[in-house]
């Protein structure tokens, strides 16, 4: 009989052609020129998940992009465990920084090169391919279901309503994730706190038109100028959030906990190297890590407006725009950010321009415990496969549908990601390593060995 080393060494070349098949699919949710690529996207994880040995799988359709459903039940009386994934990818865009085509799937120096490579592609594909492997040598402990969607990007917007519709379908008594990193390739951790999330999109309207920055400039509030003084004033000079009562619900850590993440093995001078800046800045009195995993934040994560092609136009400009995220912490809801963030943006404006804002999308914070039985078999699979004992981290990202699994389907989800910080997710560039691939394929059947001998 196959050990999974075996079968993994058996089938590597298949599984990566059928992981790049999937990776050519275009499938961006967040443009409507992709739409016939989501549903092709779907489909071809349908066929996958059959081939691997799934008594059934059924594309269902929603308001969005349509979710797959999967399952192999060997057993009613044995555990359920139910995988999530998203099939969805961000956009490439700018096609001029990457070093190859976004969607050609290339290895290059021990990695796959493409979007969607790591985030969730190949992550999610690693549990199709394990799937498969206990399948087909007999070794499969317990029942299993998928659920894969491909509106994550954009905010799962359709998926709550799916899990509430879906209930007694998608009972289970764990959901196992890989959409989220490790410390290194030699370091395994499990990721125990995500971040939650309130992304907004601002307008600013000044004049009905683009007027001649000669005749109208210093006598008329120009947007783009107001826009940039109102996000400077969103922090303080310590790098502090100044929307009142943006900290009030904030669960803050113990000096306990703060002891626990500083185990972490860091180098300042090697994270500073990999991002290529000379320096680091955020909220003060808290490490690097401690900003990322257990603090809140705002970042711009876009602006425009105004002539920004080649060449000079002298423009006042009659709008200007950005997109701007609140990361956030236990305890912090997203809708009531928005809110008292729309209050705070509209009442900071002065006379002269008209604000609109919009809240896009967003999800809670979501904590996991340690001592739970999912967590003790997910942490003996990585030290059985690694050697070495895997360390719990709060992740500075988000994936704000983990915690409307909990509330709508009572059911903890364990966060075993494989990907790498420098994996370039979301950039151009995004990378997996080979290793990484095959080594989350070797332990996730390891997870249900512990997890149903427990």
């Amino acid at each position: 009989m196959n050990t999974v080393k075996d079968y993994i060494e058996k089938n590597k070349d298949r599984f990566l052609e059928e992981l790049f098949d999937l990776i050519r699919i275009p499938s961006v949710s967040a443009s409507e020129e992709n739409k016939e690529d989501m549903l092709r996207a779907a489909g071809y994880l349908k066929d996958s998940l059959i081939k691997a040995g799934a008594d059934k799988a059924e594309i269902f359709e929603t308001e969005g992009h349509p979710i797959l459903y999967g399952e192999k039940m060997i057993d009613s009386s044995l555990p359920t465990v139910l995988v999530y994934g998203h099939y969805d990818v961000q956009p490439a865009e700018p096609y001029d920084l990457w070093n190859t085509k976004p969607f050609e799937p290339v290895i290059k120096d021990g990695k796959i090169w493409a979007r969607g490579a790591d985030d969730d592609k190949g992550q999610l594909f690693m549990h199709v391919k394990a799937f498969e492997y206990m399948v087909s040598e007999n070794k499969l402990p317990c029942n299993v279901k998928f659920m894969i969607e491909g509106e994550e990007e954009v905010g799962s917007g359709s998926l709550g309503k799916f899990c509430e519709e879906k209930k007694d379908m998608l009972s289970a008594d764990v959901i196992l994730v890989s959409d989220t990193t490790m410390i290194a390739p030699d370091t395994p951790s499990i990721t125990t706190g995500l971040r939650g999330l309130s992304y907004m999109q601002v307008e600013l309207a000044g004049p009905n038109r683009d007027l001649h920055s000669g005749l109208y400039g210093g006598a008329v509030a120009n947007p783009c100028n107001v826009l940039a003084k109102m996000i400077a004033s969103l922090t303080d000079e310590n790098n502090r959030i100044t929307i009142p009562g943006f900290y009030d619900d904030v669960l803050e850590s113990s000096d306990e906990e703060r002891k626990e993440m500083a185990k972490r093995p860091y180098n300042e001078k090697e994270y500073m190297s990999s991002i290529d800046v000379d320096g680091l800045m955020g909220e003060e009195s808290f490490t690097t890590h401690e900003r990322l995993g257990i603090r809140p934040s705002l970042d711009v994560n876009g602006i425009w407006g105004g002539y920004t092609d080649k060449g000079a136009k002298t423009i006042l400009p009659s709008k200007a725009y950005a997109k701007i995220s609140m990361r956030l912490v236990p305890n912090q809801d997203s809708l009531k950010i928005a809110k008292i963030f729309e209050e705070h943006f509209k009442s900071i404006a002065p006379e002269g321009v008209k604000v609109k804002v919009e809240y896009l999308h967003g999800g809670q914070a979501y904590v996991s415990p340690i001592d739970s039985e999912e967590y003790k078999a997910a942490s003996r699979a990585m030290e059985e496969t690694y050697g070495k004992k895997p360390i719990p981290v709060r992740s500075g990202g988000s994936i704000p549908i983990i915690s409307t699994f909990e509330n709508i389907l009572g059911i903890k989800s364990i966060l075993m990601g494989f990907g790498l910080e420098e994996d370039a997710i979301h950039s151009p560039n995004e990378n997996y390593p080979l290793h990484n691939f095959f080594k989350g394929i070797e332990t996730i059947p390891y997870f249900y060995k512990y997890y149903t001998s427990k």
